[in-house]
């Protein structure tokens, strides 16, 4: 199923008209973590978290991937005899499993094609994009104008009584669980991780607006909802014969309101070199760090 990453490419244009500004672009690039035991074939299976857009070096400009993502540092770190990174930027469980195509619509293979028997690991690292991860930063950005005070946000997505991204949240679920058992299905011994993902807004008060531009009574809901995703993720993972990656809890201090010598997650005007609002590299090491700490528990 061929479909473009045009959500991923209007929202990236609409920031950038909402930002009205670019800053300076800083590469901040950090030695890959040690880890004690090797592994065979890795396959990084994901969406932009994992592949790293606008990370040099890009090597994959369809799927907006890097070099210097967590699958690279630590395939290098643990000595993978192979890695397979399919991960692909706007990527979501429909692309895992059935395939569509990147940035520049390229059509892609199912990422799950990639998972052979003789794969050792598997991380995943998707549910963002089935939430509508993109669409709802950027109304919530723009929002914020009327009310950076206030919770318009929260009051469009609960209105009438219905919270609708704990509804998406929910609905998520399955399709998750659908990935991991066709992961096992395709590499039966293999160890399969699921990652979450990092803190966007800080993990406590009220945010940063407008160097951020969430209103101040939405970022504690939006924060919610991260941590609901999560959740989700985690108790998926579980229940499917899978691995919990946390990497919220090692970025908590190092969100987008932090200065750029200490966020992993950049803002809408990115200063160091990543998409906004997505990880940079420190962030991207940061996760490696995190999934090396959960493969050698």
């Amino acid at each position: 199923m061929t479909r473009p990453r045009l959500p991923f490419l209007r929202a990236a244009s609409r920031l950038a008209a909402f930002a009205a500004a670019t800053a300076g672009v800083l590469l901040t690039l950090a030695a890959p973590a040690n880890a004690a035991a090797p592994t065979g074939r890795y396959v990084a299976l994901g969406d932009s978290y994992t592949s790293g857009p606008l990370i040099p070096t890009q090597v994959d400009l369809n799927c907006l991937r890097s070099n210097r993502n967590y699958p690279s540092l630590v395939a290098a770190s643990v000595g993978s005899s192979a890695l397979a990174d399919v991960s692909c930027s706007g990527a979501t469980t429909e692309d895992i499993l059935v395939g569509g195509s990147g940035a520049l619509g390229i059509s892609l293979p199912p990422q799950l094609s990639a998972v052979t028997p003789d794969t050792t690991l598997v991380t995943v690292q998707i549910g963002g994009n089935d939430i509508g991860f993109s669409g709802i930063i950027t109304d919530c950005a723009e929002a914020s104008l009327s009310s950076p005070l206030g919770s318009p946000c929260k009051n469009r997505y609960t209105a009438g009584g219905v919270d609708q991204l704990q509804a998406r949240i929910a609905a998520t679920a399955p399709k998750v669980t659908a990935v991991l058992q066709a992961v096992h299905r395709a590499a039966p011994g293999a160890r399969v991780v699921v990652l979450g993902y990092p803190a966007i807004v800080p993990d406590s008060g009220y945010g940063c607006w407008p160097v951020v531009p969430i209103a101040y009574q939405d970022v504690p809901y939006l924060r919610s909802v991260h941590k609901s995703l999560n959740g989700m993720l985690a108790s998926t993972a579980a229940a499917n014969n899978a691995t919990y990656a946390d990497v919220y809890t090692p970025s908590v201090g190092r969100d987008t309101c932090k200065s750029s010598g200490t966020r992993w997650v950049e803002g809408l005007v990115p200063q160091n070199a990543a998409a906004p609002f997505h990880p940079n590299a420190r962030g991207e090491q940061g996760m490696a760090n995190a999934l090396l700490a959960r493969l050698n528990s």
